[in-house]
C-alpha cells in the first residue's frame, strides 16, 4: 500500500478519491524549447511525497534534477541541459555539456581523463551522456496495491569499424516512496571484444552540501589522487563553505560492503536534517571515487561508483586493468538513491555503516 499524507491507502481507496492517479503521482513527458537546450526530451516523475526528479532521454537517460519538498538534492552547472548536437569530444570540452544533476553517466567505452589509446584520441568521460535514447517508454502501473512509475530507454554507443555497445536503462519509483532505482544492462552488440568503462557521477549540491555537511561511507582507506588531495586528506569526508579559488580533490575509496555485498554511502547535512544515500553492489561496481569540489559556484561533491579505476583508458590497458565486454556479453548494474528526510534517518544510516565497518 502507498503511504501518503500520513496514512496507508489501498489502490481502491485512492482511486475513489481522485479522477486520475496523476492528481497524486504523475509522469510528465515534454521537450525543452529555449537556447542550447532546445529539443532535449525530458520526463518528470513525481511520487506524491514531495520527491520528484527529471530524466533526460535526450541526454542518455540521465537524471538532471531531483528535489524533495522544494529542497534540491543535486548540484546544477551553468551549462543547462545542453542539446547533444553541441557535444565536442575533444580533450576537456565534455565539460561544456556537463549539467551535473543527480546523475551523469560516464562511459561506455572510456571514462576518466583524456588520452590517446591505441591511436584513438579520447576526451573526458566518454560519450554516453550525450547520446539521445531510443525506444523510450514511460508509464505507471499497478501491482495489487503498489503503484510504480517508470521511464526506460536504450542508448547505443556505436561506430562503423568500432564499438557497438547498448545501454538499456529503466528508472523506477513507487507512489508514496522517496527512493528511485536504476537498472542498467550494457550489452556488446558487436562481434569483437570491446573496452567497457562506466562511472555513475552522482552530484550532491546545496543544501545537501553546506558547512559541516558530511560524507557517510564504509571506507576502509581513502587514497588521495594527487598532491592537492593529500592536503587535509584526513578530512575527505567533511565539507565547508564555498571557497574562492578552491582546487578539486579526488579520493579513491576502498569500501567495505555489508554481508550481502552492498555498499551504503550518503551525503548529509545534519544541521538541516537532510541528504541522500546511494546503495549499490560492490561486485557490480567495485570502485568508488569521491570528487570534492567546494569552490564558489562549483559547490559540489560527487559520489561515484564505477566498474573501473579512474585513470586513463591507455594507462588501464597498459596495467592490465581495463574492463572488456566480449561479443554478445552483458553486464548489469543496479543503484538505489533515496532521500534522507531527518536527522533520525541520518543517524540510522550512520549506525548501519558503522556496524558494517565493525563487522569487517
Amino acid at each position: 500500500m502507498a503511504y501518503i499524507y500520513g496514512k496507508k491507502y489501498t489502490k481502491s481507496e485512492l482511486l475513489k478519491r481522485v479522477g486520475d492517479i496523476s492528481q497524486i503521482a504523475q509522469i510528465k513527458r515534454y521537450k525543452l524549447t529555449e537556447g542550447n537546450e532546445s529539443q532535449v526530451e525530458a520526463i518528470d516523475i513525481n511520487t506524491g511525497t514531495g520527491f520528484s526528479f527529471t530524466v533526460l532521454p535526450g541526454r542518455g537517460m540521465d537524471i538532471s534534477y531531483a528535489q524533495y519538498c522544494g529542497k534540491p538534492l543535486c548540484w546544477r552547472s551553468s551549462t543547462g541541459d545542453v542539446n547533444p548536437s553541441f557535444f565536442d569530444s575533444h580533450k576537456y570540452e565534455w565539460l561544456r555539456n556537463f549539467f551535473g544533476g543527480l546523475l551523469t553517466t560516464c562511459g561506455l567505452t572510456y571514462a576518466g581523463h583524456p588520452c590517446t589509446d591505441e591511436g584513438e584520441e579520447l576526451g573526458l568521460h566518454g560519450r554516453i551522456n550525450n547520446i539521445p535514447a531510443k525506444n523510450v517508454y514511460s508509464d505507471g502501473e499497478w501491482d495489487k496495491d503498489e503503484y510504480t512509475l517508470f521511464a526506460q530507454g536504450k542508448v547505443r554507443e556505436t561506430k562503423v569499424f568500432g564499438e557497438d555497445l547498448c545501454l538499456t536503462r529503466k528508472i523506477t519509483a513507487k507512489l508514496g516512496e522517496t527512493t528511485l532505482h536504476i537498472k542498467d544492462i550494457v550489452e556488446n552488440l558487436g562481434t569483437t571484444k570491446t573496452p567497457h568503462m562506466i562511472l555513475y557521477h552522482i552530484n550532491g549540491g546545496f543544501p545537501v552540501i553546506d558547512k559541516d555537511s558530511i560524507l557517510i561511507s564504509p571506507t576502509k582507506i581513502a587514497h588521495p589522487r594527487d598532491d592537492e588531495a593529500k592536503k587535509n586528506a584526513q578530512e575527505y569526508n567533511k565539507f565547508m563553505e564555498p571557497i574562492s579559488g578552491y582546487k578539486e580533490k579526488c579520493y579513491y575509496h576502498e569500501m567495505i560492503p555489508d554481508k550481502n555485498g552492498y555498499v551504503y554511502t550518503a551525503l548529509a547535512n545534519k544541521k538541516l536534517g537532510f541528504g541522500f544515500y546511494i546503495k549499490y553492489s560492490i561486485s557490480e561496481l567495485p570502485n568508488f571515487i569521491e570528487w570534492k569540489m567546494t569552490g564558489e559556484g562549483l559547490y559540489v561533491v560527487g559520489i561515484e561508483p564505477a566498474n573501473c579505476c579512474i585513470s586513463t583508458r591507455a594507462n588501464l590497458r597498459k596495467e592490465g586493468k581495463l574492463p572488456f565486454l566480449a561479443a554478445g556479453e552483458k553486464k548489469e548494474y543496479n543503484i538505489e538513491i533515496g532521500v534522507l528526510k531527518s536527522n533520525d534517518e541520518i543517524k540510522e544510516l550512520e549506525k548501519k555503516v558503522n556496524r558494517i565497518k565493525g563487522e569487517r
